[in-house]
């Protein structure tokens, strides 16, 4: 697991969205793909061989998003280990807060990493969302 770059690891950070949200999730290419991958703070991991099989990114405001797992590396904490290198990377820039919109089944998952949920359900890309947030400095008061 490495942070990563889009000038330089975009082929396998695209290769690894492709396969979950495009295919598996069916989200509309002209939906998946941004302005904001260039400016992002990239996670790629990759298994014993080198080969990617999960990415998520940090955008500068402390959004947190496009998490993927390739299906096969589910339930081995593998999205775990990404989302808490950005929590932990969000704190080195001194983001105070980190927001998620999460797909609703993944609530409990963002939940054990001390999200908490705000706001109503909504639809983004076909798909049920809940936006999350999670406070990473202390407040003084």
């Amino acid at each position: 697991m490495h942070i990563a770059n889009w000038q330089d690891n975009g082929p396998a950070l695209r290769a690894i969205r492709e396969t979950v949200f495009i295919h598996e999730q069916h989200v509309p290419v002209e939906l998946e793909w941004d302005e904001f991958d260039a400016d992002c703070l990239h996670i790629l991991a990759v298994d014993s061989t080198g080969k990617p099989i999960g990415t998520a990114r940090l955008l500068p405001d402390g959004h947190i998003g496009r998490m993927a797992v390739l299906r096969e590396w589910r339930s081995h904490g593998v999205g775990g280990v990404l989302l808490q290198r950005l929590l932990e990377e969000a704190k080195k820039q001194h983001l105070c807060l980190a927001v998620v919109n999460a797909q609703t089944y993944a609530v409990g998952f963002y939940t054990k990493f001390g999200f908490r949920t705000v706001g109503e359900e909504f639809i983004d890309a076909g798909i049920p969302h809940v936006r999350m947030v999670s406070q990473l400095c202390r407040q003084t008061g």
